[in-house]
């Protein structure tokens, strides 16, 4: 297993949309161990394979305390959403430090493939519901900030491209 390195926003490789996984093959049971361990190490609850530089449509979720309750996400898609909407703080590992009020469905339906290539359906609210929605933004070239002000942007950007300045000067 191997570290991914995380791109960070507003890098515009967070902006391409992934594209469907063809095959659940070795490789890309390579690539959910690698995002798992990448996940767990950041800390994070999840990553899209965008965030680490592969566009294909995989993603990695574990809300569990003990990471014992590892959800892998292939070719993911929402097949419905509630009308209610609820707000959550969200954060992201390519955003470092960076947490605002998002608002999205308080529910949602999923089907995605597992790890072998099943086909599986579920039903997530709360923290996962917004886990879900937020990870497959990242698939689709949206990053969390872009649901804030224009304002908000601004700053958000401002202050990425000041530290990675800073650090690339380190």
């Amino acid at each position: 297993m191997a570290l991914l390195p995380i791109l960070h926003y507003p890098d515009p490789r967070l902006h391409k949309k992934a594209k469907p996984v063809q095959v659940v093959d070795d490789r890309i049971r390579q690539l959910v161990r690698d995002m798992a361990e990448t996940m767990y190490d950041a800390p994070g609850i999840g990553l899209a394979a965008t965030q680490v530089d592969v566009h294909e449509r995989v993603v990695v979720i574990d809300l569990s305390e003990d990471r014992s309750g590892l959800i892998v996400l292939i070719n993911p898609e929402i097949l419905g959403s509630s009308e209610e909407r609820k707000t959550y703080e969200e954060g992201c590992l390519s955003v470092p430090g960076v947490y605002d009020e998002v608002e999205r469905p308080s529910a949602v339906r999923v089907r995605a493939l597992n790890e072998r290539g099943e086909p599986y359906e579920f039903d997530a609210d709360g923290l996962l519901a917004v886990c879900v929605q937020h990870e497959i933004d990242h698939l689709d070239g949206k990053v969390f900030v872009q649901y804030l002000s224009q304002l908000k942007q601004t700053r958000i950007k401002t202050r990425a491209r000041k530290s990675e300045r800073e650090s690339a000067r380190a």
